[in-house]
């Protein structure tokens, strides 16, 4: 039933990594917390449950901009799916309450301020299946975006009933974990943790020189079409690098928090529309974002924190495809960086020098290591570091100076403090503790602080050092640093890069779309954006980058066949199909092309036979229960299949079925509201 409600309302055969297992824990109304990375697939997770369960899944949102594009592809997908928003006017509202009374939505998508209204107003009188609270690390102070209200959320429920609780997030650090639970009263929850690895995106950090406005111009022209999004610190930058673009005739558009908000939500919808290309913003973009097609992320500074970066660049190839993540980065903004997250939390100012400095460990392995995942390949064939190694030097000895200062000095200060120690530079918190006057002091004059700062970076990576977040970050000598002291064995790093303002020659990196036929793909594309101006719905509600590029490969011509692309569930086929297949049929007739299906030998398979029993019983005026009796169906499973065949185009009646079973007044309130 799980996977049957699966291809027929989302158009996929089989689930991500663990979606079945959360699927079936919250269907035995048990809490769950969910951490998996962007485009993991985490919506299915409450979606599919909440169309399997008895009554309204209460999804807690925190942006506008996200609820409204997870009800427009809700809807799409034949699911009744409402957001309760500061968007709508009163009528709007009152009309969402009565539908809610009715039994008729299955999901609705609302606020955490707006959740505590409608407590009295709504929520005690409708059946509630399941809350979900969607992007979870906004109930952590130590999470990247928190937001108080979110606290206030396990009284309600409380006051309103225990339902199975499911709360979900896509960047969480142990801290920001125990800290969710904690404040759900979900301890004792099953933790689903996937890989944070995402395949499917390329991390490069390139110099940042000079003419970096001309690298990252001529990187979008090579990306031609594509939908990328650049990422500044500053409002005042976003605005500047927005019109350079324009100016080099790149459709671009700023986004930022200081923008009249109407006009905000205009680009965002024009970006979400494909009418313009490429979004300049700060980072107040993108959390509430569910584009799936975005092909590029660039940061022009420096962004910051891991978590920051980590969500930031998962905009990029949500949907399994194409995800370049490219950070572009100078000393000095990291020194700028540090000015401006001084006074901050010891946790937010573990700001991204492990990823983006001179390291020559993979991004990949780096980025994971951050949220507490071991990444075991040696190459991870898609980031700079892998595919284009750098030069290691031997630090054996270094590492062993260093961890003598951090074990003198009985492992209680930080790694600055280490540095300035082994370089020998007398500041007033070194004299005050005479630490000056220890034999180690300046014992690594012969190096600069860069090299030392990499040696202390690669050694926390590698697993020799630890950096105690809950006390300042003091740096911790770990067992194998030990082992190391006693036995000390090859360690390399790689230099720190001066990152000098010269300019280099950078290749650009550039996808192809995975579509066997690539000019079918763009008429289809063509069509999608044309269907999108006409219904008012974001090209990716309709179908996302990689069910086009199947069509344009399999060549369905008929809703059946459709049906077979992943991503197309029969309502999507309904909806939209039509003028797909008719293109596809007179592309694959003026072309002469022999689809894979023609050449496939066909045998008579018992769902056709099943078919043709249903609808001969029908033609007969059998009873409906009495026809999933005979065939052994259940009577859902038996109405699955009349509605794959009124869907193929096949006409049947049953108004006899109707009639015996449903008064008069009821047939007619049905027929009224739809």
């Amino acid at each position: 039933m799980i996977l049957k409600t699966l291809k027929s309302y989302f158009g996929y055969t089989q689930f991500r990594p663990l979606q079945e297992e959360i699927i079936t824990q919250i269907l035995h109304k048990k809490d769950t917390l969910v951490l998996m990375p962007t485009g993991g697939g985490k919506s299915i997770c409450y979606q599919l449950p909440a169309l399997l369960m008895e009554g309204t899944a209460i999804v807690v949102s925190p942006l506008i901009s996200l609820m409204k594009d997870q009800v427009e592809s809700l809807q799409a997908n034949g699911i009744i799916a409402r957001a309760l928003n500061s968007t709508n006017d009163e009528t709007t509202d009152a009309n969402i309450r009565f539908e809610c009374r009715q039994g008729r939505v299955k999901l609705l998508y609302i606020s955490p301020e707006r959740l505590m209204g409608e407590v009295n107003f709504l929520l005690k009188d409708i059946r509630i299946s399941l809350f979900a609270i969607d992007e979870a690390h906004c109930i952590s102070q130590w999470g990247h975006d928190f937001r108080p209200e979110y606290r206030r959320i396990r009284p309600i429920i409380n006051e309103i009933g225990k339902r199975p609780l499911i709360a979900l997030t896509a960047t969480a650090t142990p801290k920001v974990q125990h800290d969710i639970q904690k404040n759900l009263g979900m301890i004792d929850a099953t933790v689903f943790k996937s890989s944070f690895n995402r395949s499917n995106l390329y991390y490069e950090v390139r110099p940042k020189g000079t003419n970096i406005d001309r690298e990252i111009i001529k990187y979008i022209k090579a990306n031609e079409g594509k939908s990328g999004i650049v990422y500044c610190l500053s409002r005042k930058k976003v605005e500047e690098f927005a019109d350079i673009l324009k100016a080099n005739g790149i459709k671009a558009l700023p986004y930022h928090a200081g923008m009249d908000s109407q006009v905000r939500s205009a680009n965002q919808d024009a970006f979400l529309m494909e009418q313009a290309d490429v979004i300049v913003a700060t980072i107040a973009f993108g959390m509430g974002i569910d584009k799936p097609d975005v092909r590029y992320v660039i940061h022009y500074d420096i962004p910051k924190s891991l978590e920051g970066y980590y969500q930031e660049t998962g905009r990029a190839g949500r949907d399994g495809g194409e995800g370049q993540c490219i950070a572009f980065y100078a000393y000095k903004d990291l020194q700028k960086l540090e000015k401006f997250m001084q006074g901050k939390p010891v946790a937010e100012q573990e700001i991204g020098k492990q990823l983006l400095l001179e390291t020559a460990a993979c991004r990949r392995k780096v980025l994971l290591h951050y949220f507490g995942e071991e990444y075991l390949e040696d190459n991870c064939g898609n980031c700079d570091n892998c595919l284009n190694p750098k030069k290691q030097v031997e630090a054996k000895e270094l590492l062993s100076a260093v961890l003598e200062v951090i074990s003198t000095l009985k492992e209680k200060f930080k790694a600055d403090y280490i540095v300035n120690i082994l370089v020998g530079n007398e500041t007033s918190e070194i004299q005050n503790y005479k630490h000056n006057e220890l034999e180690v002091f300046g014992s690594g004059q012969d190096e600069d602080d860069k090299t030392w700062n990499a040696v202390i970076r690669q050694a926390l990576i590698a697993g020799y050092l630890a950096k105690d977040i809950e006390n300042y970050g003091l740096l911790k000598i770990t067992e194998k640093g030990k082992e190391f002291m006693k036995k000390p064995v090859s360690f390399k790093i790689t230099e720190d890069n001066e990152f000098e303002e010269e300019e280099e020659e950078v290749p650009v990196r550039g996808g192809a779309s995975c579509a066997v036929d690539p000019v079918l793909y763009s008429m289809m594309k063509d069509l999608r954006k044309k269907l999108s101006k006409r219904l008012e719905v974001p090209p990716f509600v309709i179908f996302q980058d990689p069910s086009l590029e199947a069509m344009a490969t399999t060549y369905p011509i008929t809703l059946d066949e459709l049906q077979n692309i992943p991503g197309v569930g029969a309502g999507k086929a309904k909806r939209y199909g039509k003028e797909f297949i008719e293109l596809i049929k007179k592309h694959v007739e003026e072309n002469e092309i022999e689809r894979p299906e023609d050449l496939r030998v066909r045998t008579v398979a018992n769902k056709s036979k099943l078919k043709v029993s249903i609808i001969q019983r029908i033609d007969r005026k059998v009873a409906l229960d009495e026809i999933a009796l005979t065939n052994g169906l259940e009577f859902t499973e038996l109405l699955d299949e009349i509605e794959a065949i009124v869907y193929s185009g096949t006409r049947i009646n049953i108004d006899y079925f109707l009639n015996d079973v449903m008064d008069e007044d009821h047939i007619e309130d049905i027929y009224e509201y739809f």
